[in-house]
């Protein structure tokens, strides 16, 4: 596993958008209070978190989510599913961002934005490589996608527009 400050700067200088640049910021840290060093992570809009999740949400929020079928796998596994409620509800901590990471670093940027993780599919659709025609592509499907996917690619493309890219 790389270190998080090497982590951080991949994310925020070689794939963000430019249009996202000095906006995007994101943020991960272990708490060593903690036996096992749990901790947190989240992505932030001109310092504003707009996406976080913490060990200790995990359990605090755990009534929060619906008694599905994943919710077992949500509690139980190490590196849960993520998805849209997962994400809404931030059931993810920072060993959770770090494996989307590694997930999006090591893959196409096509695979990462089809990707069933839905933290690698967030770092995509913020990413450099997914240019004005994939977005303007995109938008005919944006809708069929979860609340938080469509969420940030509505500030991808406020982003692009403002930007005048």
């Amino acid at each position: 596993m790389r270190r998080w400050s090497k982590i951080r700067d991949k994310l925020e200088n070689e794939y963000l958008a430019y249009s996202l640049r000095g906006h995007i910021q994101y943020f991960a840290t272990s708490y060593t209070k903690y036996h096992d060093h749990e901790g947190r992570a989240a992505i932030l809009l001109d310092g504003k978190e707009i996406i976080s999740g913490s060990y200790c949400e995990q359990w605090s929020k755990a009534n929060l989510l619906p008694k599905d079928e994943t919710l077992e796998t949500r509690l139980k596994n190490e590196f849960p599913f993520m998805d849209n409620t997962a994400v809404k509800y931030g059931q993810f901590d920072q060993r959770c961002f770090y494996e989307a990471f590694h997930e999006f670093d090591n893959q196409s940027i096509e695979q990462s934005l089809a990707s069933e993780n839905m933290l690698v599919r967030i770092l995509a659709v913020l990413d450099k490589r997914v240019g004005k025609r994939r977005l303007e592509k995109m938008k005919g499907s944006v809708l069929e996608e979860p609340e938080m996917f469509q969420f940030i690619y509505g500030i991808r493309c406020r982003f692009e527009r403002q930007a005048g890219l």
